[in-house]
């Protein structure tokens, strides 16, 4: 009885993490959300510039809908789209805020145990609550303790490197100040001179390459001499660019026609086959060179979107099972796989595919796809009402699927990928990555984390 009536926690006060929260209140449960920022939706608002593929009605949770009615709260249009910071102002703070003293901001997680047994010890093991140590903001250590752990952290502060082998590349560290792994916010005239006149690599091809490539043409339009070098490790075939007009996802389309007129229009040169090994200095610029020995042009920045990666550190003493390729739970990573899989194809999933050896920890949202880009935020939500009736021992909700994924169009081998079957997954690529944050134009639709 003790240890049921210890809190939940939450790590990460992203849109699934407060989702968490909300269902567990709901279920009459204690929550406790953990952010490391020093407001709900940190890793949101650092795409704050950015449009979701998704409209409002299919980036809110019911639950949260619950909690927020009381405060007064006024749901948008479901029928358009909000940008990140939209996102993060108009629905994410305010269930934040609903929440209350049940989110904690400045408090990072940095390592989830039971109480009193490492990862080896058996005996009484699945009696003990978890203890949750955490740093918060002053520097100063606390231990929390729980009867169980969603970990919603997402994966936006582990980005993938430029080297084709997983690893950065040689030289990628010591270049840190002329390389980056987001999308420019060109509307931040420091960002924009970065950038403006300037010959700058994108290494990628999935949905964040094809946004950058789009705002670097427009910025070619209006400063001489930007010019873009798009390095792909694959070819150019015929599905490169996604789905165009067919695709049913209007903005994910005209995403991947932006990205090929800027190589059309020469705003943009495409150089294939390119598998980065090393970066070197080049007087003040730089020179990438590849596998087989290729070496281009000095260029002044690099812009590495080859997708993003679940940070497990801090649960090294859990016992997780993890798929090998993926590091996503084992009995969902052949659901997700981008190999075969997009967004579309994703069937719902809860508390059975997210479960581990050790019961009791779950990672949802983004989080739980480890290395595949093909998330939904409905997915998340449907995600953590599952694990939440679990822990409720509403077995029989959890098991249940209330969640019908919307159509997707193109998003197989004639979306987002470079032959038929062959996902970009080392690219950053995927129909709908999360956060793969990309904006097609003021006032229309684009693609993040919500798809």
């Amino acid at each position: 009885m003790e240890k049921q009536n210890l809190p939940v926690v939450v790590v990460g006060a992203g849109p699934v993490g407060l989702a968490a929260a909300a269902h567990l209140v709901e279920r009459g449960i204690e929550p406790l959300v953990l952010e490391a920022g020093a407001s709900a939706a940190t890793a949101v608002r650092e795409w704050a510039h950015v449009r979701l593929f998704s409209p409002w009605a299919e980036v809110t949770d019911p639950a949260a809908e619950k909690l927020l009615a009381p405060t007064g709260w006024t749901r948008p249009d479901g029928t358009t789209y909000p940008t990140g910071g939209d996102w993060a102002g108009q629905y994410l703070q305010p269930l934040a805020d609903a929440l209350g003293d049940q989110v904690r901001y400045g408090a990072t997680v940095t390592g989830v145990a039971r109480a009193g047994r490492d990862r080896i010890v058996d005996s009484g093991r699945e009696e003990q609550p978890f203890t949750v140590h955490i740093r918060t903001a002053d520097g100063g250590e606390e231990r929390i303790t729980a009867r169980a752990v969603i970990d919603a952290s997402g994966t936006w502060s582990t980005p993938g490197p430029m080297g084709a082998n997983g690893l950065p590349a040689l030289g990628e560290r010591t270049a840190a100040d002329r390389v980056s792994y987001r999308v420019p916010d060109l509307k931040d005239p420091a960002v924009r001179a970065r950038y403006a006149g300037r010959r700058t690599a994108v290494v990628g091809s999935g949905a964040s390459a094809f946004t950058a490539l789009a705002l670097l043409a427009d910025l070619a339009k209006e400063e001489p001499g930007t010019h873009a070098v798009w390095i792909l490790r694959r070819g150019i075939g015929e599905a490169t660019y996604g789905g165009g007009e067919a695709d049913q996802l209007p903005a994910r389309g005209a995403l991947g026609l932006r990205a090929k007129a800027a190589v059309e229009e020469g705003h943009a040169s495409a150089v294939t086959g390119f598998r980065t090994e090393a970066v070197e200095r080049d007087d003040d610029r730089l020179v990438l060179v590849a596998e087989d020995g290729r070496r281009l042009d000095p260029v002044d920045e690099v812009i590495v979107l080859t997708g993003f990666r679940p940070d497990l550190s801090f649960l090294s003493e859990l016992r997780l099972g993890l798929d090998e390729r993926l590091e996503a739970p084992t009995a969902l990573a052949p659901l997700i796989d981008p190999n075969v899989h997009s967004c579309g194809t994703v069937y719902p999933h809860g508390v059975k595919e997210l479960s581990h050896p050790e019961q009791g920890v779950y990672l949802a949202g983004m989080k739980s796809y480890g290395r595949a880009p093909t998330f939904l935020a409905l997915t998340g939500y449907e995600q953590v009402r599952s694990i939440t009736a679990a822990l409720a021992g509403d077995h029989e909700a959890a098991e249940r699927v209330e969640l019908t994924l919307p159509e997707t169009g193109v998003c197989g081998g004639a979306g987002l990928f470079d032959e038929p079957g062959t996902a970009q997954s080392d690219e950053g690529g995927g129909c709908c990555a999360a956060p793969a944050t990309l904006q097609i134009g003021t006032g229309a639709p684009a693609a993040s984390g919500g798809c």
